[in-house]
């Protein structure tokens, strides 16, 4: 009843806020009318601090420089209609793309400002008929009133916009610093705006009126409230941080439940697993019966710490990756084909293998719900080439772009910025020529083709549901390959038209052996087999579930079917109401988690 409650209560304020804005816009609109009109009035009859605008606009006009001119249009185009869509749709598809979920409540407070604020400016422009200053002015003066600054106003809906979510979302210790320097740039804007007489100093306090009048009331829809249900699902760790714990029906701690007197290795990277993340998993897994706990942390010399060590000498009955996938390839590769079971904490950058398979985002989450769950065997690729030994992959692997990408994403720009240092990576890369490569698969004749990128891995769902190996499966014992080249900004349209679709309709049809399949004009070409050989013209980047391999001429890849046991609430591929059924040993995983 509780339940039913607390869900009748959350639609009821979830259909209440949406209907201010019937009245809180139109009358923010109205306000600004009137402002406008008074402004434009009594600045027109000389009277108080308005008459001393056009002696203002003089001085800055009088005292302009060549540094003054770079700096003030530089602003001004960061802040025009152009620049401001261009930053905000950038953006707006990081915060859907982003890990650890898409984040569709800031997405849409982001872009709705934005767009608000426009929807206002160009209202109130449109009846407010205030003269721009009578100055030489350093752009061309567009047909709408100077009353209020479209620059500015667009300024503060997106930088201050973006202020507003780093203090509400984020809890780095720049966060603050950041913040500040965001929403220094609407000011700087408005100076730059009266430097190049394009505006009064009223219109730019007008402008900044709107701007934040949009983001309070825009914020209040969509911002206000929410994380408090997650809020009540956390509990406090022994440090006193907070890590999500799932309150389900029947979960007891290892005193009042089935024990599990197996001995478990964590392995630890210690940037992605902090301390209050540790805390929390070292209490789920005591939890679950998981008592002889043996920790372990990541270095660059060890990147899966003493694993193989502990493997070696036995006595190791789960095996627990807390890090991103480069920690979960490193480790899948130290117990594949050992048949110890690897459970995943997803707590990196992309946690791609969690996502393909089916994991919930939520680190803590995510192990509760594998303890609780059955064995299933993977497969794992293995790729090896000219200067690479024989490597294990759990998700993709790839050459050129991608592997040029990840390169150069910076390490730390990655624990700052997650997905948004590998966009930056990329941009640096968008010209760069495409490769001469010949393609074999299994054995077969060669296949000559370019391309500005290849991908090949046995499962294939990025960030924001994006499939770029639509029949990728983790249990198929194949590889499927893609290879990616757009041409032009067409090809790039037909590309990204043809992935996009993919997130709402994905293909029935199972893998089936040889192809090619071309898609998207041919800017998408796919094939699917057990072993591939790829040649190139010239040495190309390399990766593995976005680890940097070096360059090479040369990779060949090859599946291992079932090679991974993983430890998972479902088999790979089933959907989440399956988590209730049957699993190997005959147990329901229902009746598992009863238990425990």
């Amino acid at each position: 009843m509780t339940g039913n409650t607390t869900s009748m209560t959350t639609m009821k304020s979830g259909a209440v806020r949406p209907s201010w804005l019937v009245w809180i816009l139109p009358a923010q609109t109205g306000a600004m009318v009137l402002l406008g009109l008074w402004v434009t009035h009594v600045a027109a009859a000389g009277h108080g601090p308005l008459a001393l605008e056009g002696r203002l606009s003089r001085d800055f006009a009088t005292h302009r420089s060549p540094v003054g001119n770079a700096v003030s249009a530089g602003l001004s185009l960061l802040a025009g209609t152009e620049g401001v869509i261009a930053v905000t749709l950038v953006c707006v598809a990081a915060l859907l793309m982003l890990p650890p979920a898409p984040r569709w409540a800031e997405a849409v407070f982001l872009g709705a400002s934005v767009a608000v604020q426009s929807a206002v400016f160009l209202v109130v422009t449109s009846l407010v008929e205030r003269p721009r200053p009578d100055v030489p002015r350093l752009d061309g003066a567009p047909p709408t009133s100077s009353f209020p600054s479209g620059h500015v106003g667009g300024a503060v809906a997106l930088y201050g916009g973006l202020a507003v979510l780093l203090l509400m979302r984020t809890r780095s210790r720049g966060r603050y610093l950041m913040a500040g320097v965001l929403l220094l740039v609407p000011p700087a804007v408005g100076l730059s705006r009266i430097y190049r007489g394009m505006h009064h100093p009223s219109d730019v306090l007008g402008a900044l009126l709107n701007g934040a009048v949009t983001l309070i009331v825009l914020g209040s829809v969509c911002l206000a409230g929410r994380g408090a249900a997650d809020a009540r699902t956390r509990r406090r760790t022994p440090d006193g941080g907070a890590v999500a714990v799932p309150a389900g029906p029947g979960r007891s701690g290892p005193a009042g439940g089935r024990q599990r007197n197996g001995s478990v290795v964590v392995v630890r990277h210690p940037h992605g697993c902090p301390d209050e993340l540790a805390d929390g998993v070292r209490a789920l897994l005591l939890r679950h019966g998981f008592s002889d706990q043996r920790w372990t942390s990541t270095t660059p010399e060890r990147p899966c710490g003493s694993l193989p060590q502990e493997c070696d000498a036995g006595n190791v009955d789960l095996v627990v990756a807390c890090g991103g996938d480069g920690t979960v390839r490193v480790c899948a590769d130290a117990v594949a084909g050992t048949g110890i079971p690897l459970v995943l904490v997803p707590c990196g950058t992309g946690n791609l293998l969690a996502r393909n398979l089916g994991l919930p985002s939520d680190p803590a989450t995510a192990l509760d719900e594998a303890l609780a769950g059955g064995d299933f065997g993977i497969d794992v690729g293995r790729i090896e080439g000219d200067g690479l030994p024989p490597t294990r992959f759990t998700v993709m692997a790839g050459v050129g772009f991608d592997a040029a990408m990840v390169r150069d994403a910076s390490p730390a720009l990655k624990d700052r910025l997650g997905w948004a240092a590998y966009a930056l990576a990329a941009a640096r890369h968008l010209r760069d020529p495409r490769m001469r490569l010949t393609l074999r698969l299994d054995g077969g004749r060669p296949i000559r083709r370019r391309a500005r990128m290849v991908v090949l891995g046995n499962a294939g769902e990025l960030r924001a549901g994006l499939d770029l190996l639509p029949r990728a499966r983790p249990d198929s014992g194949r590889l499927e390959v893609v290879l990616f080249d757009p041409r032009g900004a067409a090809g790039w349209l037909a590309a990204a038209a043809h992935l996009a679709a993919r997130t709402v309709r994905r293909p029935a049809a199972a893998p089936g052996p040889g192809g090619p399949v071309s898609v998207a004009g041919g800017s998408l070409e796919y094939f699917s087999a057990g072993r591939i050989e790829l040649r190139f013209a010239r040495a190309q980047d390399r990766e593995a579930d976005g680890d940097s391999l070096g360059e090479g001429t040369l990779l060949t890849a090859g599946i291992e079917p079932g090679a991974l046991r993983m430890r998972l609430p479902r088999a790979p591929g089933a959907p989440a109401a399956v988590a209730a059924s049957r699993v190997p040993d005959g147990t329901s995983l229902t009746a598992r988690a009863a238990h425990l």
